[in-house]
């Protein structure tokens, strides 16, 4: 077994290396981190208009302010979610490059204003409509801040900037210096535009949703997809790589967008479409953190006979609770050690496919793509979601998960129990 768990890091340790070093991935994944906090507070806000009470649905009808007081925080968050992931791609990618990162902001929202498809109204003539930025736009986003800043990277490496003398300010300097590179932004996207008006597509944003953005979401809400992705992600984990922040630069923005048309559904009153979202990957999949360690950090606090696991469970209880798992994963450890591997994926596994079931089944509701903060505690987190349902299917994870993890925690458990005796 050993010479098999070493064999296979070394195949798959490079690969995840290079995935986590990637500069494209890295981008996406601080332009998510940058967005969360918003979007965390624009749900808190639209909690405020589906609480389940007749009375209160009531009185919100009658009072439309008091209505419009709670929407519009949700609609100025998740309806524009696309400006705020590109402003920290283009961030991310200009600090990289060391190119200046405010001209690189500019350049992705001209590259993504370009491409929005533009509506004519009576009163106010052609506007962009802010759904253009939800969650619908945001491969677009993403595209279009990566492509622009390239450019301008390129135009700077290639000296193809206006020149200014030393006795000219910076500011100055910097803000000539971005003349090039942004008429070549502005020709090149302008350009793009054009073309896609001459094609059925009618413009690059119905092109991007029909041929990439919805056979990827279609995919990435599958239960083998979902599958697939949840067991490397353990598999990495099990060789000392984040495997959660390498699954998560490139799942993100499928299981977001998924989450927002769930999110659009619950705000409209209609039913939610996608069982898989972010929300099902971060609640319910990863009660306590991957691999669903919570109930292995229960059993070291309650089960462990050993000095070294009853330690290791007051160390690593509180963290769990609150979804953080690496006391657990590096304390147990978990990570290169061959006993436990099999449980950490068996159970990354198996609540990903005990949640899809009960939510398919009808068990349990559809999972809102409320964004909430990932910390929140198992139980709290199930009842926000899906109400109560969602709450007892935690617990039956954590009851499952300990039943996977119990014959495993026994093995490891006496091993340091006859360690200790012979110390002694």
């Amino acid at each position: 077994m050993s010479k098999f768990t070493d064999t296979l890091g070394e195949k798959i340790a490079p690969i995840a290396a290079k995935m986590q070093s990637n500069r494209y991935l890295s981008a996406i994944k601080e332009g998510f981190f940058g967005s969360t906090p918003l979007l965390i507070a624009g749900s808190i806000f639209l909690l405020f208009t589906s609480l389940p009470f007749d009375w209160y649905s009531a009185f919100l009808a009658d009072n439309p302010a008091v209505m419009d007081f709670f929407y519009i925080p949700y609609q100025m968050t998740f309806n524009v979610m696309t400006i705020f992931v590109i402003v920290g791609i283009a961030r991310s990618l200009s600090n990289y490059y060391k190119v200046d990162s405010k001209i690189a902001i500019c350049l992705s929202f001209v590259a993504l204003f370009l491409l929005t498809p533009l509506y004519r109204t009576d009163d106010f003539g052609k506007v962009l409509p802010i759904t253009n930025f939800a969650a619908q736009g945001l491969f677009v986003g993403i595209i279009c801040s990566i492509c622009s800043v390239e450019l301008y990277r390129f135009c700077v490496q290639k000296n193809l900037t206006i020149k200014m003398p030393d006795s000219v300010p910076s500011a100055v300097t910097t803000a000539f210096a971005a003349v090039i590179p942004a008429l070549l932004v502005i020709l090149i996207f302008n350009t793009v535009r054009l073309i896609f008006t001459l094609t059925s597509f009618e413009t690059f944003q119905n092109f991007i949703f029909t041929v990439l953005q919805q056979p990827l979401q279609s995919l990435g809400g599958s239960l083998p997809a979902t599958l697939l992705v949840l067991l490397m992600e353990a598999v990495i984990w099990c060789f000392g790589i984040h495997g959660s922040s390498i699954v998560s630069s490139v799942m993100n923005p499928i299981w977001y967008a998924l989450s927002a048309q769930n999110v659009d559904a619950l705000a409209a009153g209609l039913a939610m479409p996608n069982i898989v979202n972010y929300n099902f990957i971060a609640f319910f999949v990863k009660v306590g953190g991957c691999g669903a360690t919570l109930s292995l950090a229960l059993l070291c606090l309650f089960r462990a006979k050993s000095e070294r696991y009853k330690a290791l469970g007051k160390l690593g209880i509180g963290a769990s609770v609150f979804n953080i798992n690496e006391p657990i994963l590096f304390g147990f450890p978990i990570v290169l050690n061959p006993t436990m591997m099999i449980p950490f994926v068996l159970s990354n596994l198996t609540v990903g496919l005990l949640t899809y079931v009960s939510v398919w089944s009808g068990l349990v509701p559809f999972i809102n793509g409320v964004n909430l903060p990932y910390t929140i505690p198992a139980v709290i987190s199930g009842a926000i979601l899906c109400g109560w349902r969602g709450a007892v299917l935690q617990i039956v994870e954590i009851v499952v998960t300990g039943l996977i993890y119990y014959p495993f925690f026994k093995v490891c458990d006496q091993q340091a129990l006859e360690e200790e005796s012979a110390a002694e």
